[in-house]
């Protein structure tokens, strides 16, 4: 027993040294305010509370070199700076992430009901775009009944349908250059039809983006949202994500990004909300909000049921030079102008 007892207290005292020699490094940021922007400075060190003698110190952002003091000038959203070093032979990496907001403080505009279309209830609405010819196309979502379809969107009539494996959740869409491409949600695959008559041409993968949420293009690039705060630019031959911004206002980054419409040199996005009906205007070369549209309202003027959800799906119609908006299981499409709130 007394055996016992001494190889126990010899353990703890081995335990205890161990935790007590152990290092505490970090990195220390200090900011001159709360919701950083570009043109300000931060000043940076490691925190070593042991004073240890620390050899080859680097600092890097985007695996670019820094040092302290920094003048921001990097991308909106979250950042990493990062720190390598060396301690007694042993080398150390430490991360510390940082916000960059935008300097701008986004305009708020609220909407104008020019006309109200019947919508089928059942659809759970992931994309909404036109064709030139003023045909509305629209993608569904929910495993096993996931589709593409065009619509006569005056008379709500499906002229042409395809739905997709049980297997895939389907997501937004785009057209470009008589194709549509459909993502799915969880799966890492979009497909690309033939506009004419839904025939698929191919599919196609994306490696870095989390998961399939809104799509659009400005008829060069495609850009796609994965239901975090960004939104990846993706080349259009080769579809790989080539870039990506994050959404951020002046105090406040934005994740959820769903459905998308390019417009206006703008990206006019929904964003997956169950408490508030919010559409964002969407910078896409920094990915900063130059606008937040109050949606309320839409919802209540729709039928009520068990499986309404939420705002999801916006389209700009060039012929009526009018957006249309609808949401997921809801059943009417509202033909709106948007303007600036007074």
């Amino acid at each position: 027993m007394i055996k016992k007892l001494s190889s126990f207290i010899v353990l703890l005292v081995l335990i205890s040294c161990g935790s007590a020699t152990k290092e505490n490094f970090n990195i220390n940021i200090k900011k001159t305010k709360e919701y950083l922007k570009n043109n300000d400075q931060i000043e940076f060190t490691i925190n070593n509370p042991s004073n240890k003698n620390i050899t080859n110190l680097k600092f890097k952002i985007d695996n670019n070199l820094v040092s302290s003091p920094l003048l921001l000038n990097n991308k909106l959203g979250k950042n990493v700076l990062k720190a390598n070093f060396t301690v007694d032979q042993n080398e150390y990496t430490l991360e510390k992430e940082f916000v960059i907001y935008s300097s701008i403080t986004p305009k708020i505009y609220t909407y104008k009901i020019i006309n109200e279309f019947s919508h089928d209830m059942n659809s759970y609405t992931q994309g909404l775009e036109f064709d030139d010819n003023n045909f509305l196309y629209e993608g569904t979502g929910q495993y096993g009944s996931s589709m593409l379809k065009k619509v006569n969107f005056q008379s709500g009539e499906v002229l042409d349908k395809l739905f997709l494996d049980k297997s895939y959740f389907g997501e937004g869409i785009t057209i470009l250059n008589d194709k549509i491409y459909q993502l799915t949600w969880k799966s890492k695959i979009g497909f690309i039809y033939d506009l004419k008559n839904f025939k698929l041409i191919e599919s196609f993968s994306y490696k870095n983006s989390i998961e399939g949420w809104g799509l659009c293009n400005d008829g060069e690039h495609l850009y796609k949202s994965d239901g975090s705060e960004k939104i990846w630019k993706l080349d259009k031959n080769s579809l790989e994500e080539i870039d990506f911004v994050n959404v951020v206002t002046n105090n406040k980054v934005i994740n959820k990004i769903n459905e998308l419409e390019w417009f206006n040199n703008k990206i006019y996005a929904n964003t997956y909300q169950f408490n508030k009906e919010v559409g964002l205007i969407i910078d896409p070369l920094s990915g900063h909000v130059d606008g937040v549209i109050d949606f309320s309202g839409l919802k209540e003027k729709v039928k009520d049921h068990p499986k309404l959800d939420v705002l999801n799906g916006i389209a700009y119609n060039k012929k009526r030079q009018t957006f249309f908006v609808t949401g997921k299981n809801w059943n009417k499409l509202f033909e709106i102008k948007i303007i600036e709130k007074n």
